[in-house]
């Protein structure tokens, strides 16, 4: 558990002292509260075809999600059957988490310089995925990267998404900030 009485993350402490005045020197904000900020991080695992056959999957990747956050994730069902997909309703499928605060920005510090990193042949992520309202969704194939996963324990290897949203209006504010926070981008 994060105790965040005298503890501040370090990604808050650089948003508040450096990234700030540079977005508003950049683009000229007449007011500090215009500047774009990191709003909630969403993580995503989907269990797919496995959690069909065995509904134990949902949990483990639920497990998995939670130890990666450090947040109690919540296992995601279907909505509707479909029957092409042998999918019941309100049957496991996956697992989701959201973090804000302090835990957003430990996660993103986490992801920007020690899971990234560790990825297979990393070049970047790409530049491209905006959503058109300021909000960067990526996917990482593998949830092993990530050092709180003990590797030797896994027994089904996960993909992530990643959404992180923003409050800027443009997609090129969010990418000025984002890349402020040392996002490797590769375009």
């Amino acid at each position: 558990m994060l105790d965040t009485g005298t503890y501040t993350p370090r990604l808050k402490t650089v948003y508040r002292d450096t990234i700030k005045p540079a977005m508003i020197e950049e683009f000229g904000y007449k007011n500090a509260m215009q500047t774009p900020r990191l709003d909630k991080i969403v993580l995503n695992i989907g269990a797919g075809a496995e959690s069909v056959r065995d509904s134990k999957k949902a949990k483990t990747a639920a497990d998995d999600l939670t130890t990666i956050s450090g947040q109690q994730a919540v296992v995601t069902k279907a909505r509707k059957s479909i029957a092409g997909f042998r999918v019941r309703e309100d049957m496991p499928l996956g697992a989701k988490v959201t973090l804000r605060g302090d835990r957003m920005y430990e996660f993103l510090d986490r992801l920007i310089t020690v899971a990234l990193p560790r990825v297979r042949d990393f070049r970047g992520v790409p530049g491209k995925s905006f959503d058109g309202h300021g909000n960067y969704a990526m996917g990482i194939k593998d949830h092993i990267v990530f050092p709180e996963i003990n590797f030797d324990k896994v027994d089904e290897v996960w993909g992530i998404d990643v959404v992180i949203c923003t409050t800027a209006a443009t997609d090129a504010e969010a990418k000025a900030l984002l890349k402020h926070f040392n996002m490797p981008f590769n375009s």
